[in-house]
């Protein structure tokens, strides 16, 4: 013959000994539910369905009670596997396996003697099924159509390790083919757990629609119900038993946030666990906690509700979970309350439906309420609760609000004041001027919770009581579309922020503090670059000025702001310039000159939230700038304020924060009046007080010349810089400060000092003393100051006399001959 065939495969031989030994098996075990209880006689039932493309060959049959039975034959090992059984009479119309003979789908009709079954709707001629072959029993409907329905796998060209996606064709006879792509995570070698897809759709007033993104949800809809909690309460509907299913709720905001909230069925009277997916953020928290008493089983569902920078989790009677959802890093910034707080007490105790634009619904009472935070009662728990933790959340959250914030910022200025030194894990002050600066500008443009800092720390290591977290990385959203406006500009800014931006782009002052301390060197060795670019620096800080006392109306009980601090007004300055080119380069499509006005009003709040803390201290203790000399003992009040100074000035050095111009010279003030005088210098050496030149001369001029005074101002003039002290030198008639202006004087004289001739010397004088030391001393000191009266003219000699400096040089000369 001209063509030859060889056979691979027979159903007689291949299949039927294996049926037979399988249903010999079957009748010796009883004829147990659910296994292949094929048929005995009805052979000509047994037919192969498919034969995929690794040449796997898949069959079907009946048995005696009309059982449709699917069985594999592996063409490489040449051994036969039951896939599944359907304990119905129905008409295979197609079937296929997956590469990992995980997935089963098959199309169906009814048999013919037998009426509508349950699986078909109405009008339905064909259901095709997907069906988990590992557990059995976990069947999804794919189609319910009027026409025949074929399927088939799509193998890839290599083998290779699993895919995370199968991909299935389905073909109509009405000549349209559908792809559906099944993404699948294999646990326990044989275990295959569908992924969900969360598919997000547009509708527009044309009748239009587009998918706007898709994203993989990394949990299960498929093996309990769910309810929906987006479209309205329905009576008909179990509540208990909704109580047990899982609650998922999808949420957004304006900030272009996206967040997926999911509770499983509760399977514990001990503890519960829900999830967060921040796609925004690119991660998940999975959260577990206590349900305290476990003689008290939920026998109410679990509500999350969204809160616009917040969502709070609900569980009646157990706890109350406000989770922060633009900075949800760090588990601080989030509040978490348990059921012997006096919060639970008072919210609902019964399950609560979260609506749109901050609406709740209490189905029970029939009530429908609109939620937002209290602000004046988190103001008082804020004063109330002892652990750091929540001390951090409540000032987030009650900032946040975002409501009469001068008002806001006195309470919280009070309560800072009175717990200073009660909190341990991160400094209060720190806090409140960061967070609170943040809130005052994130409002007028997007992306700033991106760019500027929200927090003063970066890491949270103490465990939050009564709750434990779990964070993962997920899969971003991917977008459909390719033009975004409104909310999908601001969601798509933020995927592509997670994507593209890593490490994170808040602004800190680094940059500024390397070259705040070369321009202070600078100026300390005389040589300073361009006065131009000094110029601007300083301009900078006076526009800063100028921008908080237009917004202050109100007279200063401090006296600051009345100098020309230059250390001070150069932080200022350099600190809006850094900030202003780190968000010209992040914020695009932003006016340049309205970031230029938010550069000026961050950091003009900065200044003013210390001046309000210096504010606040100064009038809770009665001072006036009148009631502070030098020659006065300090009042309690005055240690006080003190205090607050020191506290104010560590907070600030720690994060390189500028200063209002002055508060050195208050601090140095105050620190004189407060401190012994070892005390005094022991915080002036280690750079706590700072010897500005303002506080130097009010000091000479106010005190007197007693032996205390003396010293004081004696060890104050050796540690100061020797510009500044040649100049402090001069305001002090005192032996001591002419010595010093006195030695510096023949210092510079003798600098550039070129030896002549003594001839050529002694010509020039008119005048001698018997000494010959001194005699030629003076010489040559004559002989200098000849050369260039004008650049060698001695200055502040109000406070030093001839016969002084006679001596204190003859003295000198006598140490240098060794005499």
């Amino acid at each position: 013959m001209a063509l030859r065939l060889i056979a691979d495969f027979d159903l007689g031989k291949d299949v039927l000994p294996w049926l037979r030994a399988q249903l010999a098996a079957s009748a010796a075990a009883g004829a147990r539910g659910g296994g292949p209880g094929v048929l005995e006689n009805n052979y000509e039932c047994l037919r192969v369905l498919n034969v995929e493309r690794n040449r796997n060959i898949i069959y079907t049959c009946k048995d005696d009670k009309g059982n449709v039975f699917f069985g594999l034959y592996d063409y490489q090992t040449k051994q036969n596997e039951h896939l599944y059984t359907f304990e119905k009479d129905l008409q295979v119309v197609s079937c296929s396996v997956n590469r990992e003979k995980t997935l089963l789908a098959t199309s169906l009709v009814q048999a013919a003697k037998e009426g509508k079954s349950n699986e078909f709707q109405p009008g339905s001629k064909c259901l095709t099924l997907l069906v988990e072959i590992h557990p059995i029993n976990n069947v999804k409907v794919l189609k319910a159509v009027d026409s025949y329905i074929w399927v088939q796998f799509l193998y890839p060209h290599v083998e290779s390790r699993p895919q995370p996606e199968n991909h299935l064709l389905l073909l109509s006879e009405e000549k349209y083919i559908e792809q559906f792509r099944i993404q699948v995570v294999q646990e326990d070698g044989n275990r295959v757990k569908s992924r969900s897809v969360l598919k997000c759709i547009q509708f527009y007033a044309d009748e239009h629609f587009k998918l706007m993104f898709e994203a993989p949800l990394d949990i299960s809809l498929s093996d309990s119900g769910f309810k929906l909690v987006n479209f309205g309460y329905s009576d008909l509907q179990d509540q208990e038993e909704l109580s047990e299913h899982l609650t998922l709720c999808v949420f957004t905001n304006h900030t272009g946030s996206l967040c997926v909230c999911y509770c499983p069925n509760f399977d514990s009277c001990e503890q519960i666990t829900y999830s967060v997916f921040y796609f925004h953020k690119g991660h998940s928290k999975t959260f577990t906690t206590s349900l305290g008493n476990v003689d008290s089983c939920v026998t109410k569902g679990i509500t999350f509700l969204n809160l616009d920078y917040y969502v709070a989790v609900y569980l009646p009677g157990h706890f109350f979970h406000l989770l922060n959802i633009q900075h949800p890093d760090l588990i601080c910034h989030s509040l978490f309350l348990t059921e012997n707080s006096e919060v639970i007490s008072m919210l609902p105790h019964s399950p609560l439906q979260s609506l749109s634009g901050s609406l709740v619904l209490d189905s029970c009472s029939g009530k429908l309420y609109r939620a937002l935070l209290n602000q004046s009662y988190l103001l008082e728990f804020l004063w109330n609760t002892r652990l750091d933790c929540e001390k951090m959340a409540l000032l987030h959250c009650v900032l946040s609000c975002g409501r009469d914030p001068r008002r806001l910022e006195a309470k919280i200025i009070q309560w800072i004041s009175e717990n200073i030194s009660a909190c341990h894990s991160f400094d209060l002050i720190q806090e409140f001027i960061i967070a609170s600066s943040y809130w005052s500008i994130y409002p007028e443009t997007s992306n700033m919770d991106k760019l500027l800092p929200y927090s003063s720390l970066l890491t949270w290591d103490t465990e939050i009581p009564g709750i434990t977290l779990v964070t993962e990385e997920i899969p971003l959203p991917l977008m459909k579309v390719h033009s975004f406006k409104g909310y999908w500009e601001k969601l798509n800014s933020n995927l592509e922020y997670v994507k593209y931006s890593k490490p994170h782009l808040y602004y800190n002052n680094s940059v500024v503090r390397r070259e705040w301390h070369n321009l202070i060197s600078e100026e300390k060795t005389g040589k300073r670059r361009s006065t131009v670019y000094v110029r601007n620096i300083l301009d900078n800080a006076i526009k800063v000025i100028s921008n908080l006392e237009a917004k202050n109306l109100e007279p200063r009980l401090t006296p600051l702001f009345q100098e020309e601090d230059n250390h001070q007004q150069l932080l200022i300055g350099l600190m809006v310039s850094e900030l202003r080119d780190h968000l010209l380069r992040h914020l695009q499509g932003v006016e340049k000159k309205k970031i230029e006005q938010m550069v000026l009003d961050y950091v003009s709040k900065l200044l003013d939230l210390i001046c309000q803390i210096l504010e606040a201290s100064w009038r809770k203790h009665n001072l006036h700038p009148w009631t502070l000399h030098f020659n006065r003992q300090a009042s309690a009040a005055e240690f006080a304020v003190f205090h607050i100074m020191t506290r104010i000035l560590e907070a600030t050095n720690t994060l390189f924060l500028p200063l209002p111009p002055g508060f050195h010279t208050l601090h140095m003030i105050l620190g004189v009046r407060c401190l012994p005088l070892h005390n005094l210098l022991h915080y002036i050496d280690h750079g706590v007080l700072l010897l500005t030149e303002a506080a130097v001369t009010r000091l000479m001029k106010d005190l007197d010349n007693t032996e205390k005074n003396e010293k004081l101002k004696f060890s104050i003039i050796m540690r100061l810089p020797p510009l500044t002290g040649q100049k402090i030198c001069r305001l002090w008639d005192h032996p001591v400060s002419s010595n010093i202006i006195s030695r510096n004087h023949v210092k510079r004289l003798l600098q550039n000092y070129n030896k002549q001739p003594w001839s050529s010397v002694m010509d020039k004088s008119s005048f001698s003393v018997e000494f010959l030391p001194l005699n030629y001393f003076i010489h040559i000191l004559t002989d200098i100051e000849s050369s260039n009266p004008a650049l060698y003219a001695f200055e502040g000699h109000d406070n030093v006399d001839a016969k002084f400096v006679e001596e204190a040089a003859l003295k000198h000369t006598a140490m240098l001959l060794g005499l």
